[in-house]
């Protein structure tokens, strides 16, 4: 089993860039510096933690539809901690940046 969750662009252009996000139980992102404000979209409930560069782990539950946004600057590695399959959508905005 691979430990790398998989990642598929749906849609690029100047403004925006939406990331289809799928993870087995137990796969990962990897480390990784968010670049853009950004909005997680859901596709399956689930259950992710979010480890820091320092080790600290957030855990959270994410219910199918129920979006939420975070600033540009984040930086974790997401892990499905879940026992099923997960899936959600991140839409960057890439005309934010931490320096705009």
């Amino acid at each position: 089993m691979t430990t790398t969750a998989h990642a598929s662009v749906q849609h690029e252009d100047a403004q925006v860039r939406v990331t289809r996000w799928d993870f087995e139980p137990g796969t990962r992102t990897g480390q990784h510096v968010h670049g853009h404000d950004y909005v997680v979209v859901p596709v399956t409930d689930g259950h992710i933690s979010a480890v820091a560069p320092d080790g600290s782990v957030t855990e959270s539950d994410l219910r199918a539809g129920q979006s939420y946004a975070r600033p540009a600057g984040g930086e974790h590695d997401v892990v499905n901690t879940g026992g099923t399959w997960l899936a959600f959508v991140e839409i960057q905005l890439k005309h934010t940046s931490p320096t705009s």
